[in-house]
This record gives C-alpha cells, sequence and structure tokens, in this order.
C-alpha cells in the first residue's frame, strides 16, 4: 500500500471522530433550542430570524419541530400548515427560500397576532414577589380609565362582589379545554393544582385593531408564554428599590410565615436575574411614578427617564 492509500485510510477515522463530536453538539444545541420554544422563553419570530445565521441551531430545525413547538398545534395539524406552506417536511429553518420563508413568516405573525410595525397589541408587566405588580396596575385602573386591564379566564367559581368580563371570564373545565385546544390562550397555568388560568388572546387583539392600549399583569412564567406566543408584546419588568426593600415589603405584608417567606424569598432572586430578557424595566419606587412610566410607555414614549 502507497503512502497516498495509507493517508487516505487514516484520515476518515478522525473526520468521522470530529464529526460525530459536532453532531452530539449540534443535537444538544437544537433540544435546547425546542425546550427553550415551548417554555416561552424564546418566540417562534426570534428564532426565525435566528436561522438566517448558517450552522446556528435555529438554522439545523426542521420545519417540523418548528412548527410543533406553538400551543394547541399537534402533528397532525403541523403536517396540514406545512403542507399549505409548500414545505417540505425534510426542509429546515435555515435552508429556507424567500417564498417559503415569507409564507413562514406571514403565518406566524397571523398565530400570534403580531403586526409589522406601530404599537405593541399588548403591554406586559411582570416582576418578583411583593414588588407591587397588583399595586401598579390597580393605580392605572384608578387613573387611566384610557388604557383596558386584560381580564383572565378562570375554571374557578365568582367571589361575592366579581363580575362576568370585569374581574374573570367564568368557564367550565369543558370550556376551558375547549379554548386551549383552539389556541385561544396567550398563556394559561393550572393554580395551586385546582383552578385552571388564562390569558384570551382575542381581546388582545380586538383592542389593537381599535388602537386601545391594553396591560397584562402576570407572573414572569405567563410573560414568557406570551411572548413565545405573541412575539411584538412588550414586556416590562418592574423592579424594587433594591433588595432589602423588596424583603421589607414581603414582610411588610404580613400575610405569609417565616417559611412561606424564605420560599418566596428565594424565588424572588430567580425571578431578578431574568430582567434581562424584559423590553423595558421600571423601578417601583413610588407606585404613582411607576404607574406614569409604564403609562408613557404604553402611549409611545420610550425616553430614558426612568
Amino acid at each position: 500500500m502507497s503512502e497516498t492509500q495509507q493517508t487516505r485510510t487514516a484520515m476518515p477515522e478522525v473526520d468521522r471522530l470530529a464529526a460525530n463530536r459536532a453532531a452530539i453538539a449540534a443535537r444538544r444545541a437544537r433540544a435546547e433550542l425546542k425546550q427553550r420554544l415551548r417554555s416561552g422563553e424564546l418566540s417562534p419570530m426570534r428564532v426565525l430570524e435566528q436561522s438566517r445565521i448558517p450552522g446556528s441551531a435555529a438554522a439545523t430545525l426542521r420545519i417540523t419541530d418548528y412548527l410543533l413547538s406553538f400551543p394547541a398545534i399537534g402533528e397532525v395539524k403541523a403536517e396540514r400548515v406545512r403542507q399549505q406552506l409548500g414545505i417540505s417536511e425534510r426542509k429546515r429553518l435555515g435552508g429556507l427560500g424567500k417564498l417559503q420563508r415569507d409564507r413562514l413568516e406571514g403565518f406566524v405573525r397571523d398565530r400570534t397576532g403580531a403586526s409589522s410595525g406601530g404599537r405593541p397589541p399588548l403591554t406586559v408587566l411582570a416582576g418578583p414577589t411583593a414588588v407591587g405588580k397588583g399595586t401598579v396596575a390597580a393605580h392605572i385602573r384608578a387613573h387611566h380609565p384610557e388604557i383596558r386591564l386584560s381580564v383572565s379566564a378562570t375554571t374557578r367559581p365568582p367571589r361575592p362582589g366579581e363580575e362576568e368580563g370585569r374581574h374573570y371570564f367564568f368557564v367550565d373545565d369543558e370550556g376551558f379545554d375547549r379554548m386551549l385546544a383552539g389556541g385561544e390562550f396567550l398563556e394559561w397555568a393550572t393554580v395551586h393544582n385546582r383552578s385552571r388560568y388564562g390569558t384570551p388572546r382575542g381581546p388582545v387583539v380586538e383592542a389593537a385593531e381599535r388602537g386601545e392600549p391594553m396591560l397584562l399583569e402576570i407572573d414572569l412564567q405567563g410573560a414568557r408564554q406570551v411572548r413565545a406566543n405573541m412575539p411584538e408584546a412588550r414586556l416590562v419588568f418592574l423592579a424594587p428599590p433594591s433588595w432589602d426593600e423588596l424583603v421589607e415589603r414581603l414582610v411588610g405584608r404580613g400575610t405569609e410565615n417565616a417559611e412561606e417567606r424564605a420560599r418566596r424569598l428565594e424565588t424572588a432572586k430567580v425571578e431578578l436575574a431574568a430582567a434581562d430578557e424584559f423590553d423595558e424595566i421600571i423601578v417601583n419606587d413610588e407606585v404613582p411614578r411607576a404607574a406614569a412610566r409604564l403609562v408613557e410607555l404604553m402611549r409611545g414614549d420610550t425616553s430614558e427617564n426612568r
């Protein structure tokens, strides 16, 4: 065997080892990407944008896996959507032609209620426990009637004084299941292993079409779901002036025992670390000031006067 032949027989083994390592790394990156998509940490539109980068995990994601990341889309519906878009099941996002990409982007915008420009269809207010999200939202409700507050649907029965359509939309479990199957929620969750709560998509889209600003006050996980389902929603993080102030507020409420306070404070540390996921950060040093800044953002004033 000649030296050239020996070289040719030795090289493929090295190449195979390197290729195997690269393939394993690529599979892990895609698996992480799909998990972040499903959890709401990444929105479908952002992944579609990232897929323009050659060699990225988004670029190597199959169209079927991408479609399956959408809420209420299973294998049968994903197949139907893919055929309607005229995209082969073997196609990866990075390999889409211009017309295919344009059709897919149109589908994503229609599915999520996103528009190509203008005022965000929804402003989401989230933040750590005891930061005062509910208080700021209540202040806006009382002093800014032009701002609509999103009304959630729930499977729990009405409490005394609660009105249908004002405090909640009250539905039974079957009704909630139908809304879920129809992809009618921007986000939803089961609370205390009992009742389910969800934010209906329809009123948000209708308000956006009328040009009415709408506010949704929710927890971090719900905000991530909204980001996944409506990429052009504006996410606002309400932060405390300091950690000590947050602790003082939680203790001052007097609604939790020592064990529960400790658990909530540990959760708050994790929630504070998520601030970079948000489009804007407002420090809640004074409720009227924080509320005024939020209303300014919703009206389109994005100047730095925080």
